[in-house]
């Protein structure tokens, strides 16, 4: 992916299964649900948010899990139960050009964001079709990185990526 693609992204949407996880849903026997998070991912969505780039999630599934994640990291937008993703990028796009815009998604119903934000990104698995709706195919899989891949690339093509990890680089006691 070229770096000018990236340059004038301002937000990161995100779809939930299958991109800020591996896709698998697990219930407990008292049938509670269960989703695994990469901590890199969220580092990355971090990095991003702290450099001054907003972040969403459009999902088609409601969850409490995904409720308390997308606080955690301090997400500007979440959107749950959302069978239409179109909808809430025409909510977000009244803030944002679609140029500024990132989507990264995994199935068919995320095709039509991918195709009308600016940057469309998908993720190894994700079947044709939607491979052949995106910009770009990340190296790592949905949950296990995909998304600080993405952090990084966006932050790196914005020359924000030395700033955002400099206190890395700096240890001291």
């Amino acid at each position: 992916m070229t770096t000018e693609l990236l340059q004038n992204i301002k937000i990161l949407i995100l779809d939930v299964d299958g991109i800020m996880t591996d896709g698998t849903i697990t219930y407990s026997s008292s049938g509670e649900e269960l989703k695994a998070f990469n901590t890199k991912d969220g580092l990355g969505l971090r990095l991003l948010i702290d450099s001054g780039i907003q972040t969403g999630v459009i999902t088609a599934r409601e969850s409490s899990i995904v409720e308390r994640r997308c606080k955690e990291l301090k997400i500007d937008y979440i959107f749950q139960g959302i069978k239409n993703k179109l909808e809430p990028l025409k909510v977000i796009s009244k803030k944002f050009s679609l140029d500024e815009i990132c989507y990264m998604g995994d199935d068919l119903i995320d095709i039509p964001v991918l195709k009308a934000a600016g940057v469309g990104i998908t993720v190894p698995e994700a079947s044709k079709e939607v491979h052949d709706s995106a910009e770009f195919i990340t190296s790592q899989h949905g949950g296990k990185g995909a998304v600080r891949e993405v952090c990084e690339l966006i932050l790196k093509a914005r020359n924000k990526w030395d700033e955002a990890i400099k206190h890395f680089k700096c240890a001291t006691l």
